[in-house]
């Protein structure tokens, strides 16, 4: 299958169901408040396709760019009869319900997704969690804590540490303030450390980094990286005439570059060759801006399965730390810290699908995952004609103890439709534009 074709194909899927699973949640709601439902709509524009069961006409539109349920009486400029089974007859409470549960259905999905890979797939995690603990290197700023490449930790808090998973599960409930002992080896001897916990240290700050080879997985197109000739399979020998031996320690010069050219030395097919590659500050993954080149490592995962239980929980607690990265990177863009540029829309959407598949159904089903989060509590932000405008409005009516004027939510409407048209065609300019860079 080649890249476009599976790009359209997982791109087209994913945005299906969560689309789907997002109406139906509008749907079964207002079926369960005695709404008559017209039509559920995937996509819109012309009908392409359709049946019809009961009062409900389930079709297929033109433009696969959403979908819509429209319900009997829900719309105020139109005649309407008072009936009972009209949406606008029904309390406000009701109406509400509604309005939040195709974003309440995306954000189930996202946990349930979650669980049943952790459940019956597992967790990944890295290789070297099996591994023992020897340092490779350590960060070129990270605070002095007695740590050196080259290091073996045997014990932290008087527990012996026999992998990294170890040293890390001894440290994931330190708090800052904390000061963890930890014994290394060095040199055929044992040295004991004092590490303090600080809010800003991370575990590679405080015991250094692990081993995890410096091989390029992915080159995002249109990147800083792509456009200096980085490709998948190199391996970062060196930066600025430093060695690299491990993953993190590219990480750590890309991020602490400044923007600044960086010169590279890569091995690719037993040759080597320099490279200058000038980073781009973009967003992470938790919604910060950093120096960044546009690589994914070549990492080596395994799946540890959780018990129900616990795929439960850390289905939980990913699902929340999704719901944070989402809120850094919405206060980033209040704030101005992060770009619209920033923001995929439809085709970046389609790209990351095609990438998640071709990396196998696990990378595609979490991709989906987060997409849906994001579908879904996107949806919930007080913009007019998104699902969380119309709580707004019933909430500003219940507050006021009576409709609002039609004219009003007119007008309410036609904001909220020109602003959401205004940033779609801007996302969709961007996603066009990063395809056209990746060309040249």
């Amino acid at each position: 299958m080649t890249d476009t074709l599976r790009m359209l194909v997982a791109g087209g899927i994913v945005l299906g169901v969560l689309v789907l699973l997002h109406e139906w949640g509008h749907f079964i709601v207002a079926k369960w408040c005695g709404v008559r439902v017209d039509v559920f709509s995937i996509g819109f524009g012309p009908r392409l396709w359709g049946v019809k069961r009961g009062d409900t006409d389930y079709r297929i539109s033109a433009l696969p760019l959403g979908g819509y349920v429209r319900m009997a009486g829900d719309n105020p400029v139109e005649e309407r009869t008072g009936a009972a089974y009209e949406f606008l007859s029904r309390p406000r409470w009701q109406r509400c319900l509604i309005a939040i549960a195709g974003p309440i259905m995306n954000i189930l999905l996202t946990f349930v997704v979650f669980m049943g890979v952790f459940w019956l797939v597992g967790i990944p995690t890295p290789d070297y969690f099996r591994h023992p603990a020897e340092v490779i290197a350590v960060a070129h700023d990270a605070p002095a804590t007695g740590v050196q490449g080259g290091d073996r930790i045997v014990r932290v808090n008087g527990v012996s540490t026999p992998t990294w998973r170890a040293v890390f599960a001894q440290a994931e409930d330190a708090k800052p303030g904390d000061s963890l002992s930890v014994v290394v080896q060095r040199g055929g001897a044992e040295k004991t450390l004092g590490l303090p916990v600080t809010l800003q240290a991370s575990a590679d700050d405080l015991f250094g980094y692990p081993a995890m080879k410096a091989v390029l997985d992915e080159v995002l197109p249109g990147t800083p990286a792509d456009k200096a000739g980085l490709r998948p399979g190199d391996i970062i020998a060196s930066i600025d005439g430093q060695p690299v031996v491990t993953w993190p320690q590219f990480v750590d010069a890309v991020h602490n570059s400044d923007g600044r050219e960086i010169h590279f030395d890569v091995l690719r097919d037993g040759s080597d060759m320099p490279l200058a590659v000038t980073p781009a500050r973009t967003m992470d993954p938790d919604g910060k801006m950093v120096w960044q080149v546009g690589v994914l490592p070549g990492t080596q995962d395994y799946y540890e399965r959780e018990s129900f239980f616990s795929s439960a929980k850390n289905s939980a607690e990913s699902t929340v730390n999704g719901v944070r990265q989402i809120g850094n990177v919405l206060g980033g863009l209040a704030s101005g810290k992060v770009s619209v540029r920033d923001l995929q829309g439809v085709i970046g959407i389609a790209r990351e699908s095609g990438r998640a598949a071709k990396r196998g159904p696990v990378d595609l089903l979490f991709l989906a995952a987060v997409i849906s989060l994001n579908l879904g509590l996107l949806n919930l932000l007080p913009i007019p004609i998104l699902d969380g405008g119309h709580v707004l409005m019933l909430a500003i009516e219940g507050a006021m103890r009576r409709d609002l004027s039609i004219a009003f939510k007119e007008r309410f409407v036609q904001v909220g439709l020109v602003f959401l048209l205004g940033l779609f065609a801007f996302v969709m300019y961007s996603d066009i534009m990063r395809i056209i860079q990746t060309h040249h």
